[in-house]
């Protein structure tokens, strides 16, 4: 569950000519999260072929971030192979959205709403997960998976045992993102440093909820008292569960 060790786990998993033409699917394309990952990914030279999925809007979706300028060719299915695809006459469906994926990103399932907790998202969320990595593992049990539906702390084990359960688990191609921890512990340490935040690597180790979110501080070289620590450290913790 350590954000910064996807790229390492993605080049170790591909053979080196396919670190450098991959087929990146997003799953939950169409929500608030998805669009600008998809938009991210197609921006990027390390992905050739981009899969966006979700329950609505997909085409339209990958029809908009296929007209960004870059090299990479988008795709665009819902889970009704019939119910149309970008480009248009192409196939729809989760096996054509995974099948030959490298790395499946998922950030499908319900946004978490004002109140909630990571826990209340937990039955809804669970079972969305689970039928999509059941996808993986038929269409692409090679691929890695990258994990961002909360509560990660959850979602991630859930996809470990499905991958389990189909015979195709392998632990170094399976994480939860947690790359938030880690943007607001270099913003927050920034401010007490003085420096600019993107000067700042803070390494968080851990999980993705309250007290299983560490950042290691003391790595940082900066001067704070035991007081000053533990209140940076809280405040990284408990801004995390009022995203």
């Amino acid at each position: 569950m350590f954000s910064s060790k996807l790229p390492a786990m993605a080049s170790r998993s591909f053979t080196s000519s396919a670190a450098n033409s991959a087929k990146v699917a997003v799953l939950g394309a169409a929500g608030g999260i998805g669009q600008p990952l998809s938009l991210l990914c197609k921006l990027s030279p390390y992905v050739t072929e981009l899969s966006c999925y979700d329950v609505v809007g997909t085409p339209g979706v990958a029809a908009d971030i296929s007209h960004v300028p870059t090299a990479s060719k988008t795709q665009g299915s819902l889970p009704d192979p019939d119910a149309g695809a970008w480009p248009t006459g192409s196939e729809g469906g989760l096996k054509a959205a995974l099948t030959g994926a490298d790395v499946v990103v998922i950030p499908a399932g319900v946004p978490r709403k004002p109140g909630m907790t990571r826990d209340d998202l937990f039955n809804t969320n669970a079972s969305i997960v689970q039928t999509l990595v059941e996808g993986c593992a038929e269409h692409c049990p090679n691929a890695v998976l990258a994990i961002i539906s909360n509560p990660v702390n959850s979602t991630v084990p859930i996809a470990a045992e499905v991958l389990k359960a189909k015979g195709v688990f392998d632990p170094k191609k399976v994480c939860g993102v947690t790359t938030l921890d880690v943007c607001r512990a270099n913003t927050f340490m920034g401010e007490h440093m003085g420096k600019d935040p993107k000067d700042l690597d803070v390494t968080v180790i851990g999980g993705h909820a309250g007290i299983t979110i560490l950042p290691l501080l003391s790595q940082t070289g900066a001067t704070m008292t035991d007081e000053e620590r533990e209140a940076l450290t809280v405040r990284i913790q408990v801004r995390n569960e009022v995203e």
